[in-house]
């Protein structure tokens, strides 16, 4: 999984702390990343629908759905795709003692492991919110984090 994965969360969650759009350059200052790296991730999840551009002098970025709609699994296909993260080979039809493919009619012990835990990853993150983040946020920081973040964001740059 990319880097990109955590940055376009931690953008998702910290945007559900302001009314007005956020620009990447204040996101990225937040955070202390790349801004060219984090407009990429922005750009990710725009086409994903889940945040939306705003132009202008007041403009930036705004989540489109309310947090409890959006899923880290969305955050994580959004970033980096929604492609499984094993591939199987069929690698046992290969060298000196190859299986013949006629054989092979189902998929091998590996790949069935693999795919199954895929499936688990998938479900484990579909079952995660961003408001379920935010309300993570709250216990961890205290209930005051993600306002004084919403207050830094909102602030003229300085």
């Amino acid at each position: 999984m990319s880097g990109g994965v955590e940055w376009a969360l931690h953008c998702c969650v910290v945007l559900t702390s302001v009314e007005e759009p956020v620009p990447a350059t204040r996101l990225a200052e937040l955070h202390d990343v790349s801004a060219s790296y984090l407009a990429k991730q922005l750009q990710a999840l725009s086409r994903a629908g889940l945040v939306r551009s705003v132009q202008g002098k007041a403009g930036g970025y705004v989540l489109t759905r309310e947090p409890a709609s959006i899923t880290v699994l969305d955050v994580v296909e959004a970033v980096d795709g929604p492609d499984q993260a094993f591939t199987c080979t069929e690698i046992r039809q290969r060298g000196p003692l190859a299986t013949p493919a006629e054989s092979c009619a189902v998929p091998c012990a590996i790949a069935r492991a693999m795919t199954g835990a895929d499936a688990a990853w998938r479900a484990a993150l579909r079952a995660v919110s961003i408001a379920d983040l935010v309300q993570d946020v709250g216990s961890d920081s205290g209930p005051r984090a993600l306002a004084g973040i919403g207050a830094w964001l909102s602030a003229p740059d300085a």
